[in-house]
């Protein structure tokens, strides 16, 4: 309230002030039509004034702020996935029955396009996810979530994800699935429809996560050529990644 009361006094000061302004000009050159001619022009001027204001130079330090909080949102998203997103996507995919597909698709390259990741990325959300339990070991994985459980806590707390849904929507994908792994007593004995529920569960993260990878991907390859080359270098589905060169 007092903030409020502040503006109006500064308000009514300055506007005050404009007027003892005028009509000292009006008693010193004793010209109304002069001061009349400028006082609209200025006022004219006003609503040029505001649109550069709110609608271009608004917009240009919008966009500026938006670029500096993507850039810091995908240094978090780098630090997920090289800590934890890698090894869950990897174990993961342990479990895919048409891994093949994805490795023949997902082999990155140095001289990917823009163009080839927007296409991957359809198709990555058109992928017709198979996940065969028995293909992997559950209690294994549950293991590797609880482990990255507390670091992937900690990364909610950090306020920029607030502005990115998709990689909210990642990492509670991965916590559900932490969640139904851990509630259950034994995971080598599941009922059937246990086990499709959980299905559907790993390929909700499994989706998530290949569709950020893929996008943090093609950030790196825009910005970071260096960490570009290193992460083709440790790219899960590409069983000839090596890190050392030959």
């Amino acid at each position: 309230m007092k903030h409020i009361e502040w503006k109006i006094i500064l308000g009514v000061l300055f506007v005050t002030l404009s007027a003892v302004v005028y009509v000292i000009h009006y008693l010193v050159f004793r010209d109304a039509h002069h001061i009349f001619i400028y006082l609209v022009g200025d006022i004219a001027f006003v609503f040029l004034e505001v649109l550069m204001v709110t609608l271009i130079i608004d917009e240009v330090l919008n966009s500026r702020e938006k670029e500096n909080l993507l850039q810091k949102m995908n240094m978090v998203i780098g630090t997920f996935f090289s800590e934890a997103g890698i090894g869950i996507l990897g174990f993961l995919s342990l479990f895919d029955t048409r891994i093949e597909r994805l490795r023949n698709d997902l082999r990155l390259t140095a001289d990917c396009t823009d163009q080839e990741f927007t296409r991957l990325s359809r198709q990555i959300k058109q992928y017709d996810y198979e996940l065969d339990l028995s293909r992997g070991n559950l209690e294994t994985l549950k293991d590797l979530l609880l482990k990255h459980r507390e670091f992937m806590l900690r990364l909610l707390e950090n306020p920029n994800l607030l502005e990115h849904d998709a990689f909210t929507n990642l990492l509670m994908a991965v916590f559900h699935l932490t969640d139904e792994l851990t509630a259950r007593r034994n995971l080598s004995h599941l009922s059937e429809a246990d086990s499709l529920h959980l299905a559907t569960d790993m390929i909700r993260a499994y989706g998530r996560l290949l569709s950020g990878w893929l996008d943090y991907m093609q950030h790196l390859r825009k910005h970071y050529p260096y960490l570009y080359s290193f992460a083709m270098r440790t790219n899960p589905f590409d069983p000839e990644a090596t890190v050392e060169f030959t």
